[in-house]
């Protein structure tokens, strides 16, 4: 994991959850960087920069293409 890069940041658990499923779906090995002290004490996640997406750089074009489906309007909403 040493060669990873951080390809987004987010500052709560909840944006990260159906990301994660994807991730996984499409193989990408990844790793969530403050994840587990962000889940803990929440408004620690601004002081530590976000919660931070490391991924392997050749996975790079399949990460940025599943963060724009999930940012391209296709969004769940909660009713």
């Amino acid at each position: 994991m040493e060669n990873f890069i951080v390809i987004a940041v987010f500052q709560y658990t909840h944006e990260i959850e159906i990301l994660k499923h994807r991730l996984d779906q499409e193989g990408v090995t990844y790793f969530f960087e403050n994840e587990a002290t962000a889940s803990v004490v929440p408004f620690y996640s601004l002081a530590l920069g976000g919660i931070k997406l490391k991924i392997h750089p050749n996975d790079s074009d399949i990460v940025n293409n599943i963060l724009e489906e999930l940012k391209g309007g296709h969004s769940l909403r909660i009713v």
